[in-house]
């Protein structure tokens, strides 16, 4: 399986778990996802770990998209974006191993795919500004 691949079930997981904000080790979801038969021990390894990242670093991370979010409280931006952007900031500030642009461009595209047209703009800002936080250049 590809990392785009686990990304997107990571990205489906951080938007379930913003609704019900409990951590669940054998949740169905993440059961259900794991049997996919093309996902690989690295793809699980990968999901658990960026799951169990924004869980654990949720408030840290709404810390970054608050001060790069201008007028918009973590409350106001809508669900699909703000798992969007959670899944990015975390592997931008907590994932060396993965390139940001390459964070962003990948994020950017499931934004294209579950959120709306305008929500594209508004992640790109926020992760740009994340970006730049945490010691980006470019």
């Amino acid at each position: 399986m590809s990392r785009k691949k686990a990304r997107d079930y990571a990205y489906k997981l951080v938007f379930e778990w913003l609704f019900n904000k409990e951590r669940e080790e054998d949740s169905p979801t993440m059961n259900s996802i794991f049997e996919d038969s093309e996902i690989t021990m690295s793809d699980k390894d990968y999901i658990k770990k960026v799951v169990g990242g924004v869980e654990s670093y949720y408030d840290d991370l709404c810390d970054l998209i608050r001060s790069s979010s201008k007028n918009f409280t973590i409350e106001r931006i809508f669900r699909p974006d703000l798992a969007a952007i959670l899944l990015a900031a975390y592997e931008m500030k907590y994932m060396p191993d993965i390139p940001p642009a390459v964070s962003i461009s990948e994020i950017l595209d499931i934004v294209k795919t579950y959120s709306t047209p305008d929500s594209y703009v508004f992640v790109n800002g926020v992760l740009a500004g994340i970006f730049k936080q945490i010691g980006g250049n470019s």
